[in-house]
């Protein structure tokens, strides 16, 4: 949760069980209104702002053009104008992923960087990946969500050295693994109204075998350069086997 990313997945089971749980859709409080139109939209400079910010990650950012190619390979296109929406969201979060509409939505009022947008989409791609290659139960199963958000902590460049040293933090032997746990932690606790004790127990129980899962990249990315690396690999995957 990148001040915080965080993934609230559908609005299935409505009524009672959302009176308990609202799958974190308080942060996201746009995702109620009736759209607004682009002249509308158009006129506020937030929303010109993200938009712009994403065509740059979407164009330029190797960590996004994987993810984007990777989905694609597993038959989820996305396109720009139907799976992205910039919107204004709680002062905590940075974005989620809305699996109902199979959408990332993007806090066009609290992503101010260009550097923060790679990052927001980047972790926001991993759930959406995530949600296109396997059976995730985002509502039922805290560990389904442990594990994406795991994945996302330790994929997206969240817990690179340079991010870690701006938030202050610096640690020895381990801490990315460290870094990853406590973001998976505080994002699931963002968007699901369970203990801490909870969210710590799901993390820690599939911690390892979500940490070494490092599709689609192969790798972890520390950096633009790994990225890069990694997106080349991937793009050649085909071309070996084929060579074989």
């Amino acid at each position: 949760m990148e001040q915080g990313e965080a993934a609230p997945p559908a609005a299935e089971g409505k009524g009672q069980e959302e009176e308990e749980d609202d799958f974190g859709y308080r942060l996201f409080p746009d995702r109620h209104k009736k759209p607004q139109s682009f002249l509308v939209r158009s006129l506020f400079t937030f929303h010109n702002r993200c938009q712009l910010m994403l065509r740059m990650t979407l164009d330029t950012n190797p960590y996004a053009q994987l993810l984007l190619e990777a989905m694609k390979q597993s038959g989820c296109t996305v396109f720009n104008d139907r799976h992205f929406s910039c919107e204004d969201c709680d002062g905590c979060v940075s974005g989620g992923f809305d699996s109902a509409t199979s959408q990332i939505v993007l806090c066009q009022n609290n992503i101010r960087q260009q550097s923060h947008m790679n990052r927001v989409v980047t972790h926001e791609l991993i759930h959406a990946f995530d949600h296109c290659r396997a059976h995730v139960d985002w509502f039922k199963n805290v560990k389904h969500l442990a594990c994406s958000e795991i994945r996302a902590a330790n994929l997206s460049g969240d817990c690179t050295l340079m991010n870690e040293i701006a938030r202050f933090k610096f640690g020895l032997k381990g801490h990315h693994q460290t870094c990853v746990r406590d973001r998976a932690i505080r994002s699931i606790l963002a968007v699901r109204k369970v203990s801490k004790e909870t969210a710590e127990k799901a993390v820690d129980e599939v911690f390892d075998a979500c940490f070494n899962d490092l599709e689609p990249f192969g790798r972890i990315p520390h950096s633009k350069t790994d990225a890069r690396r990694a997106y080349r690999d991937f793009q050649n995957r085909d071309r070996y086997n084929t060579n074989l």
